[in-house]
């Protein structure tokens, strides 16, 4: 089971949850179910609210799938580039900045930051 430690400053200081990998919640529903209060409004991807910002905290590489939705809302942020995703489709080498309703915990324990405001990581 990973460890997903939430880093904001609407915390008094970081909380670290256990995920089950594998189990196909999204970063945004771990956080929900911790009472974590990542900003978001759609949980679809469409609206960019919930940009987080995720470092692996262990050695592995867990590649993880950048939806069409995400890649899109990423790019009009100017959170993504072009070489970003190709580096993440054909390298499986994630990028620093997921939407939270997006991105699926994988058995790596990472640290998800966001400042709690709609669209900032």
């Amino acid at each position: 089971m990973p460890d997903v430690t939430f880093s904001t400053p609407l915390l008094h200081k970081n909380v670290t949850v256990y995920a089950v990998a594998g189990d196909t919640h999204t970063i945004l529903a771990v956080a929900e179910a911790n009472k974590i209060p990542i900003p978001h409004d759609c949980k679809d991807g469409e609206c960019g609210s919930c940009l987080i910002e995720v470092t692996p905290l262990d050695d592995k590489t867990m590649g993880a799938t950048l939806t069409e939705k995400e890649k899109a809302q990423l790019k009009s942020m100017g959170k993504i580039t072009a070489e970003e995703i190709s580096r993440a489709v054909v390298d499986d080498i994630p990028p620093k900045f997921r939407l939270a309703c997006q991105y699926v915990v994988r058995d790596q324990d990472i640290l998800v930051k966001f400042t709690g405001e709609p669209g900032g990581a």
